[in-house]
């Protein structure tokens, strides 16, 4: 990538690559400029004080090889005002799994968002790119919920992006996650497919229903043990759909615990004593083909401690 007129402090002319070839303006701009506030990046595109190839464009413009694009100054104040801490720096660093030339994994902690936006100023990408200054790219591959730990993939290049994208697409990524629900039953696996619409709520927030008019869904569950009223099992994703596991589990009349949003008030209440005081969702473990690694490749995120501390809990009182 190349670059014109230095940096944060005076008007940059940056040559797109390959790296960042078929990428939203908005989204360049985003891991380009980093620590600077998305709320800034929009209002200079309103504005129209970024240019490519000196005309105005929308924030959904899709970047070429060669096209120059111009990015107005950034006052250092704006940078460090929005830098992530220290502290969230190393814990993210800590959590990282696996690294190789393409592809980055991370052991997402619960509480963390996969990125910046609706209040956020920082999410897991946007702290890796600030731990990682020199780096040319890196984008998320996939999402997870803020409230759900484990395995999240970044990519370190447009061609892993795509990659990732292509067998997400095909299905061919093996992802499992382990979860904690209120109930029993004696099926050993059962599958839950119930089409899911997404909502917004009046104020913003997002919920997802079943709705025959819904985008088809699929989730697999297979019981690992049974603790009185309560299951642990592993949740295999057919589709990826926002919410997925969550709504399927509460649909089929075993909600999460320690979900909020869709699960049992009480059964939620009676947890919190023992200990479960966030959701009981773990992205566990990925699987699938991957160049940098010969003969198929597999990643598992350990429990949390918090989490792993509730099912010893429980298996003690079982």
């Amino acid at each position: 990538m190349g670059e014109g007129e230095g940096r944060s402090a005076r008007v940059q002319t940056v040559t797109v690559d390959e790296n960042n070839d078929g990428q939203r303006l908005d989204n360049f701009l985003i891991a380009r400029l980093r620590g600077v506030p998305r709320s800034w990046v929009y209002r200079v595109l309103r504005r129209g004080e970024v240019r490519v190839n000196k005309g105005r464009c929308k924030p959904s413009r899709r970047l070429q090889i060669g096209d120059v694009v111009r990015i107005p100054p950034v006052r250092v104040s704006e940078k460090a005002a929005n830098s992530p801490s220290r502290e969230l720096i190393n814990k993210i660093n800590k959590s990282i799994i696996y690294e190789d030339n393409l592809l980055l994994i991370v052991n997402k902690p619960t509480g963390v968002a996969v990125h910046g936006g609706s209040g956020l100023a920082h999410g897991v990408i946007e702290i890796l790119r600030a731990a990682r200054p020199d780096s040319n790219f890196l984008e998320l591959a996939h999402r997870l919920d803020r409230e759900t730990s484990g395995c999240l993939m970044l990519a370190k290049k447009r061609s892993a992006l795509r990659r990732l994208q292509e067998l997400q697409r095909a299905a061919k990524i093996e992802k499992r996650y382990l979860a904690l629900l209120a109930g029993r039953t004696r099926k050993g696996r059962w599958r839950v497919d119930f089409p899911l619409r997404k909502n917004t709520l009046q104020g913003g927030e997002r919920v997802v229903r079943v709705d025959p008019e819904g985008k088809p869904a699929a989730t697999v569950f297979r019981k690992l043990e049974q603790f009185g009223d309560a299951m642990l099992v592993e949740a295999t994703l057919e589709t990826g759909r926002t919410h997925q596991i969550r709504v399927h589990a509460a649909a089929n009349g075993t909600p999460l615990l320690g979900d909020e949003k869709y699960g049992d008030a009480e059964a939620n209440r009676a947890f919190r004593a023992l200990g479960l005081r966030r959701l009981f969702l773990h992205a566990a473990s990925l699987r699938f083909d991957w160049p940098e690694r010969q003969g198929g490749f597999q990643i598992q995120a350990a429990l949390p401690t918090e989490l792993q501390s509730v099912i010893e809990t429980l298996r003690k009182d079982a």
